[in-house]
């Protein structure tokens, strides 16, 4: 848990600009179906150059 709370803080200070120029989030998503069911899966993230911060709902 506190995995994910140090990536939503990295992806919130990127976001607003604290460290440069603010990054634009990206958002994928998609369903998945086969015979065990339907699979909604979808991820939010941030980059910058080389790094990248993405977390998956």
């Amino acid at each position: 848990m506190k995995h994910l709370a140090w990536a939503a803080a990295l992806a919130l200070l990127a976001g607003c600009g604290a460290d440069g120029e603010p990054v634009t989030p990206q958002i994928n998503g998609g369903v998945t179906i086969n015979q065990n069911g339907i699979y909604p899966r979808a991820s939010v993230g941030v980059g910058k150059g080389p790094l990248s911060v993405w977390l998956g709902l």
